[in-house]
């Protein structure tokens, strides 16, 4: 090795430490807007509506407010963007963390996900339903939103208590026989440094902190939702950014089904107002997507609006263009597409919205294997209340008749 180069490369050594000592202090001193968390020990309910003896909830992220999306496919990256750096050269980039090997048990393919989805107890749409009994607009919010099943988010960087919170979510549902749905939300970038910016301070701990997601998945049923908006915004990213991420989400499934084989993992799709399915499946297929090792296909819509058949038409078009076995599917994020985007593509509580279809694990469409609310109706994306906050006046907008 010549001097020079071994003086390039010792440069790009320790800048690469400079920059992560920078990203880890920055994450440290940062605020997430969306990262409300939710405390307390509160009680599950049934489908009936009855106490059950449930117990010991986790502290859990409230949904996040996802970035502004563009109206139409775009060759250029959403308007909320980070610099991008130049890419890395090759020698440059990390060495990518081992993924634990798989039993034979393991790596038997899982069926269809049946059953009940799992309503997790420590929603703020129950805590907000329990101390407000006497509000007029009570009724309609607890039996059109509070009274069904939605995702739990895990949206801030917390390594050292990540694996109980998602066991105590996995676990509840178990213990009920019902299916819960989860987001890991800790990709570093995330959001392209907009509102939802945070994450892990780089891949390498992100690697870890999936590693520790992961053991808390349990056993039993188990849809994941991995990492919204981590593949349709990815254009803020240099080609070498790209690929690092891409690589560590094609980690990230592996390991979620490496450690639970009944755990069913979905990558970003974006939605059908966004890339054009050919892009969208050819970056998905850079990120794992098409491997039954790692996934089970696709997610599209979250905390977006537009109409289920929509969704339906291109997520079966990114799964033709994406290849890869026909048991892989898609599911829909319905929270809040009861009536479609709005026209002028305001993306920030639009006026006018109103609940999609109720979750479901039977939806009838052929490759659509659920329709889900991982955005909990309520929640705001911060123009009706705080980010990532329940706001009951724009939950009883959108439940009410």
């Amino acid at each position: 090795m010549s001097g020079s180069r071994a003086q390039r490369l010792a440069a790009r050594r320790a800048g690469r430490r400079r920059a992560a000592r920078r990203g880890a202090m920055a994450v440290a001193a940062s605020v997430v807007v969306v990262a409300g968390a939710v405390a307390g020990v509160v009680a599950a309910f049934d489908d009936g509506g009855r106490a059950s003896d449930e117990a010991g909830s986790p502290e859990v992220s409230a949904s996040p407010r996802l970035a502004p999306l563009p109206a139409v496919p775009s060759s250029s990256a959403p308007a909320t963007t980070a610099s991008a750096s130049p890419s890395p050269s090759p020698s440059a980039r990390r060495t990518k963390t081992p993924i634990p090997s798989k039993t034979a048990k393991q790596q038997e393919r899982t069926s269809t996900v049946a059953g009940r989805l799992y309503r997790h107890p420590g929603s703020q749409v129950l805590a907000w339903v329990r101390s407000h009994s006497g509000d007029p607009r009570h009724g309609v919010i607890a039996s059109r939103i509070a009274e069904q099943p939605a995702a739990v988010w895990f949206a801030d960087y917390s390594p050292q208590t990540i694996t109980a919170r998602v066991a105590a979510v996995t676990s509840g549902g178990a213990a009920l026989g019902r299916v819960p749905v989860v987001v890991p939300y800790a990709i570093p970038g995330r959001d392209c440094g907009g509102h939802s910016q945070g994450g892990a301070p780089g891949l390498d701990a992100y690697d870890a902190w999936i590693d520790r997601f992961a053991a808390g998945l349990g056993s039993g049923e188990v849809i994941v939702v991995l990492e919204p908006d981590s593949v349709a915004q990815a254009e803020c990213l240099s080609a070498g950014e790209r690929a690092d991420r891409f690589a560590s989400l094609a980690r990230a499934g592996r390991v979620l089904k490496a450690a639970n084989p009944r755990a069913r993992v979905y990558f970003d799709a974006g939605h059908s107002g966004w890339n054009a399915p050919g892009k969208q499946a050819a970056w998905l297929r850079q990120a794992g997507a098409a491997s039954p090792e790692s996934s089970d296909g696709i997610f599209s819509n979250v905390s977006n609006f537009h109409t289920t058949a929509a969704e339906v038409a291109h997520d079966r078009r990114v799964l033709d263009a994406l290849g890869g076995p026909a048991s892989l599917g898609a599911v829909i994020d319905t929270s809040r597409n009861g009536n479609g985007a709005p026209a002028d593509g305001e993306w920030c509580d639009p006026a006018g919205r109103k609940l999609g279809r109720t979750p479901t694990l039977s939806t009838g469409e052929a490759r659509i294997d659920a329709y889900l609310w991982v955005k909990l109706p309520g929640e705001s994306d911060g123009c009706k209340g705080r980010p990532g906050t329940f706001t009951a006046s724009y939950a009883y907008d959108l439940a009410s008749p």
